[in-house]
């Protein structure tokens, strides 16, 4: 995964400044020295740049594999994001709308959703399904840190 991937453009909300920003690290504003907070997020996972996004990654990556009419995918949904913050840097967290991106859901016989594949140099090396605790998905991920 390339350093550009996790950079984020934020601006400063004392100067108006945009700078680069790296969610794993502290970081100041280049021209007033104001602390700077970037918005770690799950990165939305597609057809297309699962192989750039997932493969390729030099981190573990968590995909939620979900869909908007599923009640448990959005129960889930507040953890994933949670652990997109707290894990960052470590973990790299994506979601994946299977109804949009039918042939990597395909791809990876996901049959029920919501299911968390955890990815470790390209490969899938273990799958939650349902709706679980956070210190459960913790639990399964930190074998894979």
């Amino acid at each position: 995964m390339s350093t550009t991937a996790k950079v984020q453009i934020v601006s400063c909300p004392e100067c108006g400044t945009k700078n680069r920003v790296d969610p794993a690290r502290q970081a100041v504003c280049g021209k007033c020295k104001t602390p700077l907070v970037a918005v770690v997020a799950p990165f939305i996972v597609t057809d297309q740049n699962f192989g750039v996004e997932v493969e390729k990654s030099s981190l573990p990556v968590l995909v939620d594999f979900w869909a908007a009419w599923c009640g448990p995918c959005r129960m889930v949904a507040p953890v994933v994001e949670q652990l997109a913050k707290e894990l960052s840097g470590k973990v790299r967290v994506g979601k994946l709308d299977v109804d949009a991106n039918q042939g990597t859901a395909g791809r990876f016989r996901v049959q029920s959703i919501p299911s968390l594949l955890i990815f470790k140099d390209g490969k899938e090396v273990d799958r939650i399904v349902g709706a679980q605790s956070k210190e459960f998905i913790l639990r399964r991920l930190n074998s894979y840190l």
